[in-house]
């Protein structure tokens, strides 16, 4: 007897004996189902992970075979041990990709700066060079006009040999200047003179030092020994060794020679001789019409520095002579104007015969000779003023000297010694002084 048809789910008839059929096809549905879920699941993980393949690529054969289904196992689909540590292995070499990036980027960007600054002190070299360039361009045009442009300058006469710019004594007297103005520096609106001064024709070669203290050649200052007899100095006496050649000597009917007269005034100062000036203090002297530096050229041996001051002189200039001998000299007078020094600068000031009348216009001059001596400082006068011999025959000099002797007596000078022509003052050190005057 035939068995009665049940109906299916699907609506299809199925016969007892075909239970098993149905349980099988069943069961294969479900496992396609859960498939089908795990393949998208790998699918989106594999998505991430195929980006890194291009540095991560393993070309050894698959370790996992095929399964049953047909599927390739993957070991990122499951969460065994094996698949964790492979996953920590990629992000491992993600980051040493990363770092290894990072380091390039900035070893570039490092370079890129290095260059730039580079860069920098190129351009501005460049520029340096570009202005010297420019600067010796410059040079050598005024090199190439400098022919045409000599041409147009006139060479003076020999009149202008000894030509000092704003000295000119009969200009000055002409124009009214008297009680030694006459002798300054009067410069003009056309006193400027734009020839070009020549040498002398028989021009020679200074002597070197210090042979050149002693001896000068005469064509150089142009003067001869006639005209410093004739000028009545006796600090300029010198002799003529030879027609072409001055030789000084410190011999006068004044002194027995500098050397001795040095030696004098450092036993009056209380001194053994003149080496121990410098212990005594004395290292700068002002040299008072000093003729020709004979005292400054012997002190020099004794590392003492002496400046020669001395008025102007149309002829036998005795600034010129000092400086053809190589001693520091300069033009200046106390007749008139103040000197061009600062307050306290001297350690000595020197006058012998000098030329100054220091009891004239009250005591002027000797606030000035003050002004420049330094406190503890000496002033050495050498003039038949200051001989008591003479003073005591003539009534004029002897008032003269005590104008002298009492006004440095107020200026707080201390008259140390005496000897023959020479005085000797010490400018005080000590405030109290100026304040019981």
């Amino acid at each position: 007897m035939p068995r009665p048809l049940h109906r299916g789910v699907s609506g299809i008839r199925v016969s007892g004996k075909s239970n098993d059929f149905w349980d099988a096809e069943v069961k294969d549905n479900t496992e396609k189902e859960d498939l089908d879920r795990n393949h998208s699941s790998s699918q989106s993980f594999l998505s991430l992970r195929s980006p890194f393949r291009f540095f991560f690529q393993d070309n050894s054969p698959p370790k996992y075979g095929v399964t049953e289904n047909g599927f390739t196992a993957d070991p990122f689909g499951g969460g065994t041990p094996r698949s964790r540590h492979r996953l920590t292995m990629l992000f491992l070499k993600l980051s040493l990709v990363v770092i290894v990036i990072l380091a390039l980027t900035g070893s570039f960007w490092w370079t890129i700066s290095i260059s730039t600054s580079s860069r920098g002190h190129i351009f501005r070299g460049y520029r340096r060079l570009q202005e010297q360039l420019v600067s010796d361009l410059w040079d050598i045009g005024e090199l190439s006009l400098g022919p045409s442009r000599l041409k147009e300058i006139e060479f003076c006469s020999e009149e202008f040999e000894n030509y000092i710019p704003c000295f000119n004594v009969s200009e000055n007297v002409a124009l009214g200047y008297s009680d030694g103005n006459e002798y300054d520096r009067l410069c003009g609106h056309g006193s400027r003179k734009s020839c070009l001064v020549l040498p002398p024709v028989n021009y020679k070669i200074p002597l070197r030092w210090p042979t050149g203290k002693e001896v000068i050649w005469v064509a150089n200052v142009k003067i001869t020994g006639q005209e410093v007899f004739s000028s009545g100095s006796l600090t300029k006496r010198m002799m003529m060794l030879e027609e072409d050649q001055i030789s000084f000597r410190s011999a006068s009917l004044m002194f027995d020679g500098v050397e001795d007269y040095s030696h004098q005034i450092a036993e009056m100062i209380g001194l053994r001789n003149e080496s121990n000036f410098i212990q005594a203090g004395v290292r700068t002297i002002l040299d008072i019409g000093c003729g020709y530096g004979s005292f400054g050229a012997h002190l020099f041996s004794k590392q003492l520095l002496t400046m020669c001051i001395a008025n102007y002189e149309s002829s036998g200039s005795q600034v010129q002579l000092t400086l053809e001998r190589g001693i520091p000299a300069m033009i200046g007078s106390f007749n008139s104007k103040q000197l061009p020094y600062p307050s306290l600068s001297f350690d000595m000031l020197h006058c012998a015969r000098c030329g100054v009348d220091w009891d004239k216009k009250d005591g002027i001059f000797l606030i000035e000779a003050d002004r420049v001596l330094k406190p503890g400082g000496y002033f050495v006068w050498t003039s038949p003023l200051t001989n008591v011999h003479t003073f005591l025959r003539d009534k004029e000099k002897q008032k003269r000297w005590n104008f002298v002797r009492d006004f440095a007596e107020n200026l707080c000078w201390e008259l140390i010694s005496q000897q023959d022509e020479t005085v000797v003052w010490k400018k005080t050190n000590k405030k109290s002084c100026y304040s019981s005057r």
